[in-house]
């Protein structure tokens, strides 16, 4: 279902995704609208679930998270028992930050905060290798987080 948004809506959901912190006043003057009018509207974005919810995006580096990997993985079988079972226990990996179930060469990629390669491959041993229904895993170290963002284009 595709939603129709004016401008008053988008430049909302722009200035929320850019920081999402802004007092209702502030957003109001920046959209020209009273303060009541503007939460109205995003309570509207929310109900309407362009908005899922508000997050703080926290600093890994700063908690010692100072790696990111990304690891391909193909399962033994497709059954959606198999994709469930899997998807249930990767999303509770240590630092997962996504599973994204993929065409291709791999059914999964999952993508991973690490605070290094020893604590990784304590990870690895712990728990990636015991993931239900694997049978290839295959990890890329990221060498540079060259761009990333959370901003759906509006």
């Amino acid at each position: 279902m595709e939603i129709t948004l004016d401008r008053i809506d988008r430049k909302l959901l722009k200035l929320l995704q850019q920081d999402a912190s802004l007092p209702n006043i502030d957003l109001a003057e920046k959209t020209n609208l009273s303060p009541p009018a503007c939460s109205r509207r995003i309570a509207k974005l929310k109900e309407l679930g362009l908005i899922r919810k508000t997050v703080a995006l926290v600093n890994p580096r700063a908690l010692g998270y100072n790696g990111l990997v990304i690891i391909g993985v193909v399962l033994d079988r497709s059954t959606a028992e198999s994709f469930t079972a899997f998807e249930k226990a990767a999303a509770a990996l240590t630092g997962c930050l996504e599973v994204q179930l993929v065409t291709g060469e791999f059914d999964y990629f999952i993508k991973l905060r690490i605070r290094g390669i020893d604590s990784f491959n304590e990870m690895h041993s712990a728990q990636l290798v015991s993931l239900p229904g694997v049978r290839q895993v295959r990890t890329f170290v990221c060498l540079k987080e060259v761009f990333e963002t959370t901003a759906i284009p509006v």
